[in-house]
């Protein structure tokens, strides 16, 4: 991929874990959508999926909606991103929506409900989980910013 140009007119500008990626995270969202019917219809098998707070897991169902929007704007633009951006994307669009989900699906580990407990293993793993999160879609976002931005300037557009 060496010889690309920063913009492609290919199909897929040698994006295409982009496309699969916000297409995962959009059924993802349908699943919480569903999961959230059954919540409010109080259907005990969802309430015991997740004890947390359901407020949580509309967090959950919008964040993946909004990453999903993002990766496929950057993707309609059409400008070739290396592998490395491509996937912080994509794996920090996940793991950055699944944060909301873990604390519905485990509410010792959410601030905001009565549960939490910060002391042990299992919340020093989700905070170097939350960390690694957040700069992981820092990172992808941020550089895939400033590629298109950049972009922009090029003669050819």
């Amino acid at each position: 991929m060496r010889g690309m140009s920063m913009t492609q007119n290919s199909k897929h500008a040698g994006n295409v874990v982009m496309l699969r990626g916000a297409c995962l995270w959009i059924i993802m969202a349908l699943l919480l959508a569903w999961s959230l019917v059954g919540l409010y219809n109080h259907l005990d098998i969802l309430k015991a999926i997740f004890p947390g707070s359901p407020k949580r897991v509309l967090q959950a169902h919008l964040d993946f909606l909004i990453m999903s929007a993002l990766i496929l704007g950057f993707y309609a633009a059409k400008v070739f991103l290396p592998w490395h951006v491509r996937w912080a994307m994509v794996m920090g669009a996940f793991t950055n929506s699944s944060l909301f989900l873990m604390y519905a699906l485990f509410p010792t580990l959410d601030p905001l409900h009565d549960t939490f407990n910060p002391i042990g293993l299992g919340p020093d793993i989700f905070n170097i989980y939350l960390y690694t999160s957040l700069l992981m879609t820092s990172y992808g976002f941020g550089k895939a910013s400033v590629l298109v931005f950049k972009s922009t300037f090029e003669k050819n557009n």
